[in-house]
């Protein structure tokens, strides 16, 4: 299997190992498999008879050809371990006549951890196999949740140093404790003045910075990324979608070849992505239904084939999902358009801030994809409903997922997949707010009411974290963020 970029037609070539070290393509484009492999019938019933492990060893290993089976399975193995994940890495509830796939009970209680776990193995693996001799140096552009799960994955690995910037007033205090208290000897977190797209633009600026990379040379580093625009993190959520499927096959909720649809809350693309990636393999998905909160850029576009950042910016209760340039979009385009029209759009996004499709590319776009949108009455209302009709809590981006669902099912007759990103702690005071109830002025005091009132349990490493150290305290310009490395 050999990747080639979004952008250049007929691009080079490169393996799975250079492409997770390297993160991004010298074009400026993401890497994308050269082709997709398949899953048969069959493979999907024997995967069905396997453990979540043993699931991930194999998909992995139809996309990192580079990497040996038994590397694939110690990573894996070490990655989702009960220990980690407190039992099954990616349980299942039913909800009402659906079901809410949890990608949250790892060690930052959000799904990033289905990626960030196994990754720094890859990466590791990486170094090697491709003969580098320097360390990586890891920039991180986050929304809240990617910056916690790659410092945890990341922390004291071997031959890694990591810098993850995120926006000083674009995450839950919860989130912001979880990074500035980070342990670790490699590891380091700045706040900018702005949101999320400015701190993922910086990082893009200073990855094409040719400066900052001769001074990273110059001490034996070289820039990588955690990110999803890395393959590295995209290929292990394809995983997760398979595995559930095959949950599902295996509880007998689904038979073989039933179509199932599939609900996920939308930012930069990437879940959702992988959602797509696996029903290209021939996992037998039904519609992928993207779901936007307040910042509705991804369904304008999939409704009305325009993708235009010129709007205005929201912060929003669901935090992660404030994202007005959707990365991973690009590989959609390259799926959809191919490099050329690729890297003409995104050339059209960096100059004008707008770009469009033509109604044949969307006809495409649409077999796979719908688009919804909730706003933060919608979102509260839904967690209030959920909780009051079902006993089933849950967070702020999950709620939005749950409400595109249920806008979703009334055209679909196919059973329904609600992706479930993070612990409704992590935002506990707006999930007691949409509870009804009164919000302590304490974040730490709004996870004790929120058990209080739910008896829902609190995921230990958020219990632990009122007592954490603050080591992180830095906030800076955007354009200040070269100058911090």
């Amino acid at each position: 299997m050999n990747y080639i970029s979004t952008r250049t037609p007929e691009s080079e070539k490169y393996s799975a190992s250079y492409v997770i070290k390297t993160g991004l393509a010298h074009d400026g484009g993401l890497f994308v498999p050269e082709s997709i492999p398949s899953l048969s019938e069959s493979d999907i019933k024997k995967l069905a008879e396997m453990d979540y492990i043993s699931r991930a060893q194999y998909i992995l290993s139809l996309f990192l050809t580079d990497y040996s089976e038994p590397e694939l399975l110690e990573a894996a193995k070490a990655a989702y371990s009960a220990e980690k994940f407190g039992g099954p890495a990616a349980p299942i509830a039913k909800v009402g006549g659906d079901y809410f796939l949890e990608l949250w009970h790892g060690p930052t209680s959000a799904f990033k951890d289905m990626a960030l776990q196994i990754m720094p193995r890859l990466l590791s693996l990486s170094l090697g196999k491709t003969g580098e001799t320097k360390d990586a140096y890891i920039l991180v552009a986050t929304s809240g949740d990617t910056g916690k799960a790659a410092l945890e994955g990341y922390c004291d690995v071997d031959r890694v140093r990591i810098q993850v910037f995120y926006p000083v007033n674009g995450v839950s205090n919860i989130q912001k404790k979880q990074m500035a208290s980070q342990k670790g000897n490699n590891v380091n977190v700045v706040a900018i003045k702005g949101n999320f797209d400015d701190a993922q633009s910086g990082v893009k600026a200073i990855f094409a910075d040719e400066s900052a990379k001769k001074q990273l040379e110059e001490n034996g580093l070289f820039f990588s990324s955690a990110n999803s625009i890395n393959w590295g993190r995209l290929a292990p959520q394809i995983v997760y979608y398979v595995s559930a499927y095959c949950d599902l096959l295996k509880e007998g909720e689904l038979s073989c070849g039933e179509l199932l649809d599939v609900t996920v809350p939308t930012g930069n693309f990437g879940n959702i992505l992988a959602a797509y990636i696996a029903k290209r393999m021939g996992l037998p998905l039904g519609k992928l239904v993207c779901a936007s909160n307040k910042n509705d850029i991804l369904t304008d576009f999939i409704n009305d084939g325009v993708y235009d950042k010129r709007r205005e910016f929201f912060t929003t209760v669901s935090p992660s999902m404030d994202i007005l340039i959707s990365s991973n979009l690009e590989r959609l385009l390259w799926f959809a358009v191919g490099a050329e029209k690729t890297r003409e759009c995104m050339e059209k996004l960096n100059k004008d801030g707008v770009y469009s499709l033509d109604d044949e590319a969307m006809a495409r776009i649409r077999e796979d994809f719908a688009g919804y949108s909730c706003s933060e009455e919608e979102t509260k209302q839904t967690i209030k409903n959920l909780f009051a009709e079902c006993g089933y809590l849950c967070d702020t981006h999950t709620a939005v997922a749950a409400f595109a669902a249920n806008k979703y099912k009334k055209e679909s007759k196919n059973k329904m997949l609600v992706v479930s990103t993070a612990s409704p702690y992590k935002f506990a005071p707006a999930v007691l707010s949409a509870l009804g109830e009164e919000v302590p002025a304490d974040d730490f005091d709004a996870l004790d009411k929120l058990f209080e009132v739910t008896k829902c349990a609190i995921p230990k490493n958020l219990a632990s974290l009122r007592e954490a150290e603050v080591r992180f305290t830095k906030t800076i310009e955007p354009k200040d963020m070269r100058n911090s490395l």
